[in-house]
């Protein structure tokens, strides 16, 4: 849809159209992301393994390859986020994951898994999570909690749903009927609804997150549909309360969050990903029958749900670093129980705990680079920070799966886990604002940029 024709559609709406980009964003949150993710990966693990004679660690290396995969395209990424909106980017992702999808019912080697799981997780891991966080980024500021919180319950409500789905067709039919039915569901539900997402409210002539009853913009202090030049502009009308200090790329890189959210990134979501993917076959092994022990993958997903909705729910009062440290021991704890659990009475527990943080921890990171580097440069500064991210998920799953090979059993990686993530809660404890920097700084950062 072109600029003008999707002003005039915005502005007959009876309320906010950013609720649309939300209503688009989410779609792919729900439908789309769970195909690729850790969770669902990991009720595939025993039926492939065993009828192909793969190894737990070959299997892992491609999840952990896609994640460097996307390591390299990320801030390819984000920077056309930044210029053309996320729109055509999560549409043409969401149809060329299922396509990959498709293509691994087929597959009879090692290596055909490789080349199609691999792009498939480089695009969960990079366009679609870049292109949803960001869409809602640049439409909410006032209200930017509440829409991470409700786009971290419908990503923790596909993610619940999901495995099970998948593990029901498996137990009906096979794995590959799997992923044949879960690749032509997900081209069918998630390419159309990305293409109603505008770059930015400002595009289109609207305001950014308005009070109630106040759909469009009155004046534009530039008078274009663009952020203003200044990296430290504030936004105006209903946002005076909500200073938004644009930083650029090497702004950002001159502040001491950066870093830290980065490094941060890296050990909370190696320990996310290390124990989900090989929670169900952790309890296979303890003699759980794998339709009950995919309950864990659907419990830790379904964590996510009231875990987002609480964590963010407190994001205008708590400073932001204190709850991030917060959902990072929430995930330790997690981490410890599902190591020293082998039968679903303290499983259940541990997934549902587990999940209970990452939800904290997607909500909360979304919020915190948002609220930190402002909307202008926001897709390509965290397309150079998401690869942290994408790193310790890619990184985890790979350490677990070599450990098991080694000693046969998960308790090790898994605590190993749950001490990596309990330290990073103190690190990111050290991510204060960047925006209380004194502006006698502020030359200087921009000066390099």
């Amino acid at each position: 849809m072109d600029s003008g024709r999707q002003q005039r559609f915005a502005q007959r709406f009876p309320f906010y159209y950013g609720w649309v980009i939300f209503a688009s964003a989410a779609l792919s949150s729900y439908h789309c992301r769970p195909l690729m993710a850790a969770t669902t990966l990991s009720v595939f693990v025993v039926p492939m393994t065993e009828q192909l004679g793969w190894s737990r660690g070959l299997f892992s290396g491609a999840l952990s390859l896609g994640g460097l995969a996307a390591v390299a395209v990320s801030p390819f990424v984000g920077r056309l986020i930044d210029k053309y909106g996320a729109g055509w980017v999560v549409a043409s992702a969401s149809g060329a994951m299922g396509l990959c999808a498709i293509g691994l019912s087929l597959i009879t080697q090692a290596w055909m898994f490789y080349a199609l799981y691999i792009p498939g997780r480089m695009l969960f891991a990079s366009p679609l999570e870049l292109g949803t966080a960001t869409a809602v980024s640049n439409w909410f500021q006032r209200r930017r909690p509440l829409a991470f919180a409700i786009l971290g319950a419908t990503q923790g409500s596909g993610l619940a749903a999901m495995p099970l789905v998948a593990q029901l067709i498996i137990s009906g039919w096979d794995w590959q009927m799997a992923w044949l039915s879960l690749g032509i569901f997900t081209i069918a539900i998630g390419v159309i609804p990305s293409l109603l997402m505008a770059r930015r409210p400002e595009d289109i002539g609207l305001e950014l997150d308005p009070e109630p009853g106040r759909a469009k913009l009155t004046a534009q202090s530039n008078g274009v549909g663009e952020p203003q030049d200044n990296p430290r502009a504030a936004t105006k009308g209903s946002q005076d309360r909500f200073t938004e200090l644009n930083f650029t790329v090497q702004e950002a890189l001159h502040t001491r969050a950066f870093w830290i959210l980065a490094a941060f990134s890296a050990f909370a979501f190696a320990a996310q990903g290390g124990v989900a993917v090989h929670q169900v076959p952790h309890y296979i092994g303890q003699g759980v029958p794998a339709y009950l022990a995919a309950l864990t993958a659907g419990t830790f997903a379904f964590g996510q749900i009231p875990g987002g909705l609480f964590w963010s729910s407190l994001g205008r009062t708590i400073p932001v670093r204190v709850l991030l440290a917060l959902s990072a021991l929430t995930v330790g704890l997690g981490a410890f129980g599902t190591a020293y659990s082998s039968n679903l009475g303290w499983g259940i527990p541990a997934g549902f705990t587990l999940g209970f943080g990452v939800g904290g921890l997607h909500a909360l990171l979304r919020l915190a680079w948002a609220d930190y580097y402002g909307r202008q440069h926001l897709g390509s500064i965290r397309g150079l920070t998401l690869p942290a991210q994408i790193g310790g998920q890619a990184i985890g799953p790979i350490i677990a799966g070599f450990m098991f090979d080694a000693t046969g059993a998960y308790r090790d990686p898994f605590i190993i886990f749950g001490v990596a993530v309990s330290l990073s809660a103190l690190l990111v404890l050290g991510a204060t604002p960047p925006g209380r920097i004194s502006r006698r700084e502020a030359p200087v950062a921009t000066a390099s940029g």
